[in-house]
């Protein structure tokens, strides 16, 4: 009887053992990737095996297999996705909580977001679905919606999102709902955001569209009477050769924008997804001085959005030309020196009002990477060229006599290093 029974469990093993291998080797073959297909690896247990994505994605939406993922949750880099199939419309719904995701554009770290809930359909190759955001469960009067869709092919996955036009407020809400400023600061205007997602390749674009955006109770007003740390000032005109010489390295577009300069961000945010390329970025002077006065160089999503919060305040607060003196008088130079009369008096002996045309480019100049280009000059005697170059060509509000001698003293310009001035 015991030899029986055991041979019935020996039995029953085999058939259980068979039938799982069975159903992998099916789902292998099932969702091997056809040549050229967009694939991934997946683990299942101590095995990998590669998986067509777009076999993977019209499995996980059909109508005979999606409500079998109800109730079921996957692991994901952006966090855990959790199923749930609506049988009366067909939709299958995604929920991520917490959810994260890498934003090159806002720093070094994932933005997260307490709640995302997306649902999807299929018809053939396109997908559609929408989409909400909101830093809690419960919190209703945060909430970001939006709608998205899909076209899926052998080699990749093309996404379109629009988020429809929310209080700028709500955003920062979603987004950084801890930011200490949220609690005193006053956030004015509307934004809605589009955009375009290509996977497996990562690369995207966005058009945001911002309505009156004002901030207010941060206190940026105190800046009117505030005295740089970095030495006196050099109280420069703002048709000073130093004034438009960085105006010209860092922020072409100064005197036009409200503290941010869209055209800019954009650029810098397609800019950076090509590859081989150093990095650009896109704030505005103002935003530098943010960072100068404020809120620090730390690279992350919270950062860059308490920088845009005081930008935008500054704005309303000090104007432009008060703006642009903090920034010359607070601005790092390379080493321990900060300000445009230490940088002037430091590196060429006189002061910020008097320097020539070409040693205000060359401060300029420095300013993209002040301790770097203070290496280079100490090591090779100069910087670099092509940078001087660019930021002459750029300098606004000189006749074309006066431009063609700027740039023919920048190519022929020589300093003494650092270590040579005494």
């Amino acid at each position: 009887m015991k030899k029986t029974l055991r041979f019935v469990l020996y039995g029953l093993l085999a058939l259980v053992l068979t039938a799982l291998v069975a159903i992998f080797l099916i789902a292998r073959i099932a969702l091997a990737p056809a040549a050229g297909e967009w694939s991934t690896t997946v683990k299942v247990g101590p095995l990998d095996f590669e998986v067509g994505v777009p076999t993977a994605v019209r499995l996980a939406t059909s109508s005979w297999f999606a409500p079998r993922l109800d109730g079921h949750a996957i692991d994901t880099r952006f966090g855990t996705v959790h199923f749930t199939w609506n049988e009366k419309t067909g939709q299958q719904q995604m929920r991520c909580a917490p959810c994260s995701a890498d934003v090159p554009a806002l720093g070094t770290q994932p933005i997260k977001v307490e709640r995302l809930v997306a649902t999807v359909r299929r018809d053939g190759n396109t997908l559609a679905g929408t989409f909400e955001a909101t830093p809690q469960a419960a919190d209703s009067n945060a909430l970001l919606q939006g709608s998205w869709t899909g076209r899926l092919t052998p080699k990749n996955l093309q996404l379109d999102a629009r988020v429809q036009d929310a209080p700028i407020a709500r955003w920062y809400a979603v987004l950084v709902p801890t930011l200490p400023e949220l609690q005193r600061a006053r956030i004015g205007g509307t934004l809605a955001l589009q955009a375009q997602l290509l996977l497996p390749e990562a690369t995207f674009a966005v058009q945001p569209t911002i309505s009156q955006f004002t901030v207010e109770g941060l206190g940026t007003e105190a800046m009117l009477g505030a005295r740089t740390s970095c030495g006196p000032s050099a109280k420069l005109a703002n048709d000073s050769w130093l004034a438009r010489a960085v105006i010209a390295a860092e922020d072409q577009r100064f005197f036009s924008h409200a503290g941010y300069d869209l055209t800019e961000i954009l650029a810098s945010i397609d800019h950076n997804q090509k590859p081989g390329q150093a990095r650009r970025g896109g704030s505005t002077l103002t935003q530098q001085l943010a960072k100068l006065l404020v809120t620090g160089s730390d690279r992350t999503a919270e950062r860059k959005l308490r920088e845009l919060l005081y930008a935008v305040e500054m704005e309303q607060t000090l104007g432009k030309a008060r703006i642009l003196q903090l920034y010359l008088d607070n601005a790092p130079w390379g080493g321990n020196l900060c300000g445009g009369e230490a940088a002037a008096r430091r590196y060429f002996k006189r002061s910020a009002r008097t320097l020539e045309p070409t040693q205000a480019v060359w401060l300029a100049a420095m300013l993209h990477k002040p301790q770097a280009v203070l290496e280079q000059w100490r090591r090779d005697g100069q910087i670099d060229p092509d940078r001087t170059k660019w930021v002459a060509e750029s300098v606004r509000g000189i006749s074309r006599n006066q431009r063609e001698a700027l740039l023919k003293s920048v190519a022929a310009a020589k300093y003494a290093p650092p270590e040579a001035v005494q």
